[in-house]
């Protein structure tokens, strides 16, 4: 049995059923923002604009069923429950659809940063979920801080990933719609699972619920085992992370020593390397150093094996493969008889006269004020 409230607290529990009733409701209200986000999310993304993408976070109207669900759950009422679902659900056909009608009009062979960003999710965006989910309850149940939605909205998109299923649906590019599909089952559990928690934890008349609810304990399950794809999906970010880090290190390694350790790069001065860049699929990684060059001769053949050799001996065991990429530039201008050994040639800098002290003003003002 629950325990007893004061008679505050159920008017106030009474007042919160109404409005989750009224946000579970498949209404005209729901559909507009739905089909107004859907469209300014999927044209966002088609034009690559962060700006536009947020903008359509903050139309959707997807969070309230969602919250809706995770009340009910708690309070054991399947068939509100269910309603708050099917709302839900018609909303992410009616996005999908759209997308796909609007990703079939464009049909761009390609697509930006927005789209691709959203294809592999990993574990911070679960963390990122479950804790927008329980700053949204406590937002909705603490009226005063109710204009912390408008950012959990845009921290935690749940129109966005969908957006970007039926876009690539529409170009048939299969697995990069699975990981945007990914991305929304995580947003999605993990907004339910951490509103659950808030509630749970702010309403003790929930409290006991929240681990003894069926469908809560199937919640958590569900996002426990996003847990696997995400895990995988986080650590080989990590993994790629410090590949290229080591990677960039290394580059600027080799340059620094190129430049300080070579006669070739360092010490000649008709060769000057501007750039050097290493691609590493190749095997050995292959180094190109890009140099200007005033003698079109240089450097030789001879000089390229003894800088590789160079490099290879300083970053053994490891072998690399160096080519120049040379640009012969001209060095134009007249010849000017040098300056005389006794001049300047950098003029002292002139400095500003200092202001004059106030008794030594009054003294002036005093001897011109003397007949």
């Amino acid at each position: 049995m629950n325990a007893p409230t004061a008679p505050s607290d159920d008017g106030r529990l009474a007042a919160l059923q109404q409005e989750f009733e009224h946000d579970a409701s498949f209404n005209q209200v729901f559909v507009v923002l739905t089909v107004g986000a859907t469209l300014i999310a999927t044209l966002g993304l088609l034009a690559n604009s962060p700006g536009v993408v947020i903008g359509a976070m903050v139309v959707a109207p997807w969070i309230m069923p969602l919250q809706a669900m995770a009340f009910e759950i708690l309070r054991g009422r399947l068939p509100m429950f269910l309603r708050a679902l099917r709302t839900l659900l018609l909303g992410v056909v009616i996005c999908v659809l759209l997308a796909m009608a609007v990703g079939h009009l464009v049909a761009f062979p390609s697509f930006g940063s927005e789209v691709m960003n959203r294809t592999s999710p990993n574990l911070l965006d679960l963390g990122v979920a479950l804790v927008a989910g329980a700053v949204a309850m406590f937002a909705k149940l603490r009226k005063d801080a109710i204009s912390a939605l408008a950012g959990l909205a845009i921290a935690v998109a749940l129109v966005p990933p969908m957006c970007v299923v039926g876009i690539l649906l529409a170009s048939s590019f299969w697995w990069q719609a699975y990981g945007a599909l990914l991305l929304f089952a995580t947003n999605l559990l993990g907004i339910m699972v951490g509103a659950m928690a808030a509630l749970g934890t702010l309403e003790k008349v929930y409290r006991r619920r929240l681990f003894h609810s069926r469908l809560g304990l199937t919640s958590v399950a569900l996002t426990a085992l996003l847990v696997i794809p995400l895990g995988s999906s986080f650590f080989r970010l990590v993994n790629q992370s410090r590949q290229e880090t080591k990677a960039q290190q290394l580059e600027a390694t080799i340059e620094q020593r190129l430049r300080s350790s070579t006669i070739t790069l360092g010490g000649d001065p008709a060769i000057d390397m501007v750039g050097l860049s290493i691609d590493w699929q190749q095997n050995p990684p292959l180094i190109r150093a890009r140099v200007r060059v005033t003698d079109p001769e240089l450097p030789t053949a001879a000089q390229v094996a003894a800088v590789q050799e160079f490099i290879n001996k300083s970053q053994a065991p490891l072998r690399f493969r160096l080519v120049m990429q040379r640009t012969a530039v001209d060095l134009i201008g007249p010849e000017t008889a040098p300056n005389p050994a006794d001049l300047e040639v950098l003029p002292p800098p002139a400095l500003p006269p200092l202001p004059a002290q106030p008794r030594e003003q009054e003294a002036e003002e005093g001897l011109e004020a003397t007949p």
